[in-house]
This record gives structure tokens, C-alpha cells and sequence, in this order.
């Protein structure tokens, strides 16, 4: 067996107005499909991440809040690389969304930081 690719990463989100302009406007993510499920009355926005990978979201109506950060099991943290984080940092700053100081992953010897999208979600940007 030979796994090549991650396809897609799903996330539940409990705003999807405020998720969406997230994802698509901020972070610059491009809409795939988008479409409303009557039958369980959320929507699901798929959005690539680059060409391979996209990004689903869900949104049901009231979903359970998460546990605990980022310990309880399950999804711990979503990672985008990047190629100058100082760059993105910046770029994010400017739109209000703060980010962790940049330190350097203990194993990888890379630069990376976290930040959160409107849910609490940890997001990490790893160079």
C-alpha cells in the first residue's frame, strides 16, 4: 500500500459566515464548491489549499464545543508550510490575527508559530 497524498482535512466550524471570510479572505484559500445541505441542515465549503489538498468545511447548526486545546484526542493543530514566515506573520498581523512569537521546531530546526482561526482552532505556520 502507498499513500500518496493527504486529499483533505475536514474541520467543523460553528460560524460559518465569520469561518468563511477567514479561510477564503484572509487566509486566501479558493472556493471549490460550496453548497448548502438541507437534509442536515449545515453547509460544506470545499477550498483548495494548493492543488492537491483542500480544506472542507462543515457547519452544522449548534456543534458540540471542542474538549480542551489542544490535548484532547483527535485533530491537535492543522500546519501549512510556508517559505518566509516572518512574511506571513506580518501579512496576518495586519489583518488583526495575532500569532505566537516564532520559534524554531525542536526536531525539524524550522521556524514556526501559532495562531487561531475564529473557532480556537490552533493553527500552525511551519517554514
Amino acid at each position: 500500500m502507498q499513500l500518496t497524498t493527504i486529499h483533505h482535512v475536514a474541520i467543523i466550524v460553528s460560524d460559518y459566515e465569520a469561518s468563511r471570510d477567514f479561510y477564503v479572505n484572509k487566509l486566501g484559500f479558493s472556493v471549490v464548491r460550496e453548497n448548502w445541505r438541507p437534509h442536515k441542515q449545515d453547509w460544506k465549503l470545499g477550498l483548495w489549499v494548493n492543488e492537491t489538498t483542500e480544506l472542507e468545511i462543515f457547519a452544522p447548526q449548534n456543534p458540540p464545543e471542542r474538549p480542551s486545546r489542544p490535548e484532547a484526542c483527535g485533530l491537535r493543530h492543522l500546519a501549512f508550510g510556508v517559505d518566509n514566515i516572518e512574511q506571513v506573520v506580518a501579512e496576518l498581523e495586519g489583518m488583526g490575527i495575532a500569532c505566537e512569537s516564532i520559534r524554531t521546531d525542536e526536531f525539524t530546526h524550522r521556524k514556526m508559530t501559532l495562531f487561531r482561526d475564529p473557532d480556537n482552532l490552533p493553527l500552525e505556520l511551519h517554514e
